[in-house]
């Protein structure tokens, strides 16, 4: 059995090696039965390559006996002349709870150890058992064929470790957790034991310690049946992928969906296609409830209508029949301003203008800037002005060139396809009452002329406005 692991270890890193020529590796050592086990092995093979080998530890400080294992972990590479690094995290619970939150800031301490001693391939200690527990999870969650995987032998995680150029490997992941006590106990590796690991209030050891006995009672190997169905699961999405970006590339219109080109697509393939796009865009994975109400609220609203669905990291809004995924807005200062009776009133923020190249105006979410331009408006006369900037209260008309008609700040942005949701945070500047300037348009041409040095208005929004 010992014998059958350290084979199957040392097949899976040579191809591993075939597959992304590393320079340098590192172990993610805990200190438990897997990760030791992976030092061992990992340190024979890398001394038989010639390349060198770090071992990393993470210090979550959640256990009385932290500071133990990460003594053993160190005691235990200077045996076997490995080098090693450590890195204290602290882990604060979040929504998803203290097992996820720790989870979270181990890769990333992780990522930075590899950044900082030039690692381009880590090495985890996860086994065939735990691919077993991660299937039987996902589908307990009721996940579809993404979550129903597992994982993979090797990927790259940069949401993870924070860096596309790091790749995380599983050399174990087609070993048994027995054998790996066998290999263990025939060479004598010493490991220590995380006492939460039996705690049974978390998902993942309630399934080790009280249903998995269960099932290998009575589905004797039922790990290696679990893992191949996880492997279909994955070949499975592999496809469903391929054919999302293809619906992707054929209803992709300058970052939008085109919902003319996706109404022609069935339900599962509209499904299929924005799971890809939230993957695409870095986000969390809507769950299927959000995913319909969404769908079912864009396509079937009204051809005037400004629908909007909320999602935890972005909005989902239609515009002019495109579907576009927009980062969340932060309420700004000039938006709203209640007074002492507590009812919304707007006060336009004064100004002069001296000189400046810029001004910024954070309650307005942005920076005004005064550009040198051969066509614009007089800086002696500018200089000379009391000016406001302010979102526009509705009414309010622009001439943007001599041979145009004013018109209304809602018509120009029609014509100029600017969205719903940007209108409302685009100030204007006013002289009086004089309108000279609406960020996303342009300047009142009566005020402006062609000439040397003069002052074109231009706006920059924030990323966070």
């Amino acid at each position: 059995m010992a014998a059958s692991a350290a084979v199957s270890f040392a097949q899976a890193f040579d191809a591993l090696r075939a597959e992304y020529s590393p320079s340098r590796l590192a172990v993610a050592l805990s200190g438990g039965l897997d990760s030791m086990v992976l030092l061992h092995l990992a340190g024979d093979a890398a001394r038989a390559a010639g390349l060198p080998l770090f071992a990393f530890h993470v210090h979550h400080g959640l256990s009385p006996n932290a500071d133990a294992w990460r003594a053993h972990c160190a005691a235990a590479c200077a045996a076997l002349g490995v080098a090693f690094d450590d890195r204290a995290v602290t882990v604060e619970r979040g929504k998803s709870g203290v097992e996820a939150a720790a989870r979270k800031q181990r890769y990333a301490a992780l990522g930075d150890m590899c950044r900082t001693h030039g690692v381009d391939l880590l090495l985890t200690a996860h086994h065939l058992d735990d691919q077993a527990e991660t299937v039987l999870l996902q589908l307990l969650r009721g996940s579809g064929p993404a979550g129903l995987s597992g994982m993979e032998a090797s990927n790259r995680a940069p949401t993870l470790l924070g860096d596309a150029r790091l790749v995380m490997a599983r050399p174990l992941l087609g070993i048994a957790r027995a054998e790996l006590e066998a290999l263990a106990q025939e060479r004598h590796i010493a490991w220590v034991e995380d006492e939460s690991n039996s705690d049974p209030r978390y998902a993942r050891n309630a399934l080790r310690h009280q249903v998995m006995p269960v099932l290998a009672q009575a589905f004797p190997g039922f790990q290696r049946r679990l893992a191949r169905s996880g492997a279909h699961a994955q070949s499975a999405q592999r496809l469903l992928d391929e054919l999302a970006e293809q619906d992707l590339a054929a209803c992709l219109v300058d970052d939008a969906i085109d919902l003319s080109r996706l109404r022609l697509l069935s339900a599962d393939r509209i499904n299929n296609l924005l799971r890809h796009w939230f993957s695409t865009r870095g986000l969390g994975m809507p769950s299927t409830a959000w995913l319909e109400q969404m769908v079912a609220q864009l396509l079937s609203a009204r051809g005037d209508a400004q629908p909007l669905v909320s999602h935890p990291e972005i909005d989902a809004r239609r515009h002019r029949d495109r579907l576009y995924l927009v980062p969340k807005q932060p309420m700004l200062a000039g938006l709203r301003d209640p007074d002492d009776e507590g009812i919304i009133v707007r006060h336009a923020q004064a100004f002069t203008w001296r000189g400046e190249a810029s001004i910024a105006f954070p309650d307005y979410g942005g920076v005004l800037h005064f550009d040198v331009a051969s066509h614009g408006l007089d800086p002696a006369w500018l200089k000379g002005r009391s000016l406001e900037i302010d979102f526009r209260k509705g009414g309010e008309r622009l001439k943007l060139a001599p041979n145009r008609p004013t018109r209304g700040l809602k018509q120009l942005f029609q014509a100029a396809d600017v969205p719903v949701w940007e209108r409302s945070r685009l100030p204007i500047v006013s002289s009086g009452f004089d309108l000279l300037f609406a960020a996303g348009l342009g300047t009142d041409c009566r005020f402006a002329a062609e000439g040397e040095g003069r002052i074109a208005l231009r706006w920059e929004g924030s990323a966070a406005a």
